[in-house]
Order: C-alpha cells, then sequence, then structure tokens
C-alpha cells in the first residue's frame, strides 16, 4: 500500500500558495514542514487531513523529482526491502533507522531506484517486543 507521495518542485513557494488554495475544498491542508537540519537544507511539506501523505520537496541535484513510500507491516520488512533494493543495483538514500522528526515511530528506509527515484519503505508502529 502506498503511504505518501512527494513531487519534486522548482518553485517551492508558488507550489505551496497553489496546494493551500486547491487542496482547501477537500478538507486537505497543509499539516507539516520538514526542519531544513532534516532535509539538507530543501524544503519540504506535508499535506493531509489526519497525517500528511502528499508531500512537495523544493528540487535540487540531490533529490529526483519522485518520491513514494510503501507501507511496511514491520520494521524488519523495511530492513529487508533496504537490503534486496541495494542487492538489486539501488543506491542508498538513507538507512534503515527511525526518523523522530517526523514522528516517534517512523523507521524508515530510502533508495534510488535506477533512474534516481527515491523509494522508501516505512513502518509506523513502535517496535515488535
Amino acid at each position: 500500500m502506498i503511504d505518501h507521495v512527494t513531487f519534486g518542485v522548482t518553485d517551492f513557494a508558488r507550489s505551496v500558495e497553489f496546494y493551500d488554495q486547491a487542496f482547501a475544498p477537500l478538507g486537505v491542508k497543509r499539516l507539516f514542514e520538514v526542519p531544513l537540519e532534516h532535509t539538507g537544507g530543501v524544503k519540504v511539506a506535508g499535506y493531509g487531513d489526519d497525517r500528511p501523505w502528499f508531500w512537495l520537496a523544493e528540487e535540487n541535484a540531490t533529490r529526483g523529482m519522485l518520491h513514494i513510500a510503501l507501507t511496511s507491516k514491520d520494521r524488519a520488512s523495511v530492513d529487508a526491502f533496504y537490503a534486496a533494493a541495494l542487492h538489486a543495483g539501488g543506491r542508498d538514500n538513507g538507512a534503515p533507522g527511525l526518523r523522530p522528526h517526523y514522528h516517534n515511530d517512523y523507521y524508515g528506509a530510502f533508495v534510488l531506484d535506477p533512474d534516481g527515484h527515491n523509494i522508501e519503505a516505512v513502518c509506523h508502529s513502535p517496535e515488535a517486543t
């Protein structure tokens, strides 16, 4: 299942203004902006209703124009995805680990596919005991 999608945009301010207005009638609003220290200085904003699932990211040379995150059932599956993707020729874009700047249990891994798209597996559940 798709957890969230991120689109790279060439003019972040223009795009945020557009989506703020276009999504309002649908009850979708800007819920989150990732602190710049967690993005390497790239502006990122998340939209949704109860949680962010549509993201915009300022385009730059190190980030592809598309990011798709798939929901994983557990953290071990995130780890397995990362290993399999690297073995298949993907490039590391963020090793498996917690990303508490999203929320305390956000455990994700990121790889770039052969075309440079940022593909993620994410588990939102606490670690199994």
